[in-house]
């Protein structure tokens, strides 16, 4: 899955802050992800995941740290970053009266895509996805599995350098959440980098490295392999939960 081929990381948080007023949504994040890595970002909701995804997506300010992403300054080079991605959020980020061609065709025309471009990749994402009979179906009438499916794929339609995929699988059954990791790993094998935050322990699984948070603050990043050996357990839920006592003992 990682393809990386030298130790420049294609994303580098040092020292991380966001704050809303008194409270401290990230507290000093500091971690690197590398070209092709999927690189888990794991932790119970409102650990501090989403707000550390939309910096790095170029969505919010940081409070103060040094980050880049796709060689990007996240504070002066805001917009380049945005063209060096891709981005699903957990409610899948398509539009519900739109039909599935439309949704396809305003992203790609967002991203600036030639219309030739447009127009085979389309055939081609249809053919894959088998949706070339509901292509002029409303996105409303698709179940949440196709929807998530057609969402993954249109963030990387424009075949970005990372995707953030925010919670993504929420919602969905265990079968469907095994599919959309299978997209996954055919992303990552493609070069393309996948940062990924979900509350899903067992997915940590899936991950070539996985960094938990708690409360804003990283308390643990490795490999799913090392961790549980680290903390003598079986499962990444059992390592989460280890840690979790830890904190707040």
């Amino acid at each position: 899955m990682n393809t990386q081929t030298d130790n420049k990381p294609i994303i580098a948080v040092r020292n991380l802050v966001k704050k809303f007023g008194s409270f401290t949504a990230n507290d000093h994040l500091t971690f690197d992800v590398h070209k092709g890595e999927i690189f888990g970002f794991l932790g119970a909701n409102g650990a501090g995941k989403t707000t550390a995804i939309r910096i790095l997506c170029g969505l919010s300010a940081p409070t103060s740290g040094e980050l880049t992403v796709a060689g990007f300054d996240v504070y002066k080079n805001a917009d380049q970053i945005k063209k060096n991605i891709g981005y699903m959020s957990q409610k899948f980020s398509l539009y519900d009266d739109m039909t599935v061609w439309e949704n396809i065709r305003f992203y790609a025309g967002i991203y600036r895509m030639r219309r030739k471009d447009i127009r085979e990749k389309t055939a081609d994402l249809l053919k894959k996805l088998d949706l070339e009979p509901v292509r002029d179906k409303l996105i409303a009438g698709l179940s949440v599995g196709w929807k998530q499916k057609l969402a993954f794929s249109i963030a990387i339609f424009h075949s970005p350098a990372i995707v953030f995929l925010d919670e993504p699988t929420g919602g969905v059954d265990p079968v469907t959440r095994r599919q959309f990791w299978e997209m996954i790993y055919e992303a990552a094998s493609n070069g393309i980098t996948v940062f990924v935050t979900t509350h899903y322990m067992d997915e940590a699984e899936y991950c070539d490295r996985v960094c938990i948070m708690t409360e804003g603050k990283i308390i643990a990043m490795n490999t799913p392999s090392k961790l549980k050996e680290e903390y003598d357990t079986d499962s990444m839920d059992e390592v989460f939960r280890k840690l979790a006592r830890n904190v707040e003992t």
